[in-house]
């Protein structure tokens, strides 16, 4: 058995996604920056979360970034041999993205903005293909907050989960009354759509989309 001293933090769960070797713990609802700028907006002061990468099979534990009152780092994401987060720094108004090399095992900035580009921390994520940042609120639109920012109207039972060249990828969801699915790709500029596909689109280690239907 392998002991792995987390400072209290008693779950893992692997880092998404691509990637059998590599895990992440956090603490506080991990890594909800929306909660976290909400305690600091009403206390002047938030208490920092902490990030830990792990890694398969040697149980190496790696905090890529050490904890920090008043920031908040989100939930990281794999791509390319690497594993990118952001960190947001609430009284500096900043947003940063840091990558930590899986090989090298280093972490450097990749890139950092003002908070106030976005309306608030509400479902603001990273996804990894390719590295992008979203928000999206509960007013039917969709931002692509970073490399290129947009924004789009959506209909509010969509939720973004891939970007390929201009094409964005949701998935919408109905109760009509049964549950069911479908794949709505969008024009990322003008967010009109193009298709609509039946079903679920599922993607796998190697970056391959598997529709299912």
């Amino acid at each position: 058995m392998k002991d792995l001293n987390l400072h209290g933090i008693t779950f893992m769960r692997p880092v998404r996604e691509g990637t059998s070797e590599w895990y992440y713990a956090m603490d506080y609802d991990n890594g909800d920056l929306y909660e976290a700028q909400e305690i600091y907006e009403h206390n002047g002061h938030v208490d920092g979360n902490h990030l830990y990468l792990i890694h398969y099979p040697d149980a190496t534990v790696i905090e890529p970034l050490s904890s920090c009152s008043n920031n908040a780092i989100g939930e990281p994401v794999y791509h390319d041999g690497k594993i990118s987060f952001i960190s947001v720094d609430f009284p500096s108004d900043l947003i940063t993205i840091y990558q930590f090399d899986c090989e090298k095992r280093t972490c450097k900035e990749l890139d950092s903005f003002s908070l106030s580009d976005v309306k608030d921390c509400f479902n603001l994520r990273l996804f990894e293909h390719p590295l992008t940042l979203t928000r999206q609120g509960n007013d039917g639109t969709l931002e692509i907050v970073w490399p290129k920012k947009n924004t789009i109207k959506i209909s509010e039972k969509e939720s973004f989960f891939y970007m390929e060249e201009n094409r964005l990828y949701l998935n919408r969801w109905y109760e009509d009354p049964d549950y069911r699915e479908e794949t709505v790709v969008r024009d990322i500029e003008t967010g009109d759509v193009i298709e609509i596909l039946p079903g679920d689109i599922h993607i796998m280690p190697n970056g391959e989309l598997w529709h299912l239907y």
